[in-house]
């Protein structure tokens, strides 16, 4: 599809009925997100360093004891906010219980975590940090991709924020225990 056949395909207001079916349409392996607010994020495909990380961190949650199905990579999520309904892909989540369809609500959502592209950068640790704190997640955690790879911890204060609560490098995450950083596997 052209990139002008594709812009007049658009709605004037997206929904995550309309992302859903950009999302099949697509070709190329894109990863479409929707903000509360009706912003369309489009990226591409991680890479293998990206799909590395993300499968390093679901060995890790598994190996603690979380049963494979509440660790999902890469599954939609919806965002409910005053705003608007969105939905973000996150690289990892965490779940207290597997969640049914397409889009789940995050209410049994324990953890997001995002591991940052060069197209990502911002949306991953700024509107993201924000979205995702006021949409009630607990735990978002954000893995930047520099030499150390370090990962940034942020946990949920209850209100419509959060607080770093440590940054440290993944091959330290790595060997700390998850019980560490969140509630036990459930």
């Amino acid at each position: 599809m052209s990139a002008e056949a594709f812009a007049k395909s658009v709605p004037p207001v997206v929904t995550l009925n309309n992302l859903t079916a950009m999302i099949e349409a697509d070709e190329y392996g894109h990863r479409f997100e929707l903000s509360a607010e009706g912003v369309v994020t489009i990226t591409l495909p991680p890479d293998a360093e990206h799909a590395g990380i993300a499968s390093d961190l679901f060995a890790w949650l598994l190996a603690a004891g979380w049963p494979p199905r509440q660790i999902l990579q890469a599954v939609g999520i919806r965002i409910s906010l005053p705003e608007g309904d969105g939905g973000r892909i996150p690289d990892v989540t965490l779940w207290t219980e597997p969640p049914q369809g397409v889009w789940p609500k995050t209410t049994r959502l324990v953890l997001a975590i995002e591991i940052v592209s060069p197209s990502s950068r911002t949306t991953d640790r700024e509107h993201k940090v924000k979205e995702y704190a006021r949409a009630g997640i607990p735990h978002y955690w954000v893995v930047d991709r520099d030499p150390a790879n370090t990962v940034t911890l942020y946990r949920s204060n209850g209100s419509d924020d959060c607080e770093t609560a440590t940054k440290l490098p993944l091959a330290w995450l790595l060997q700390s225990a998850p019980g560490d950083h969140l509630p036990p596997a459930s």
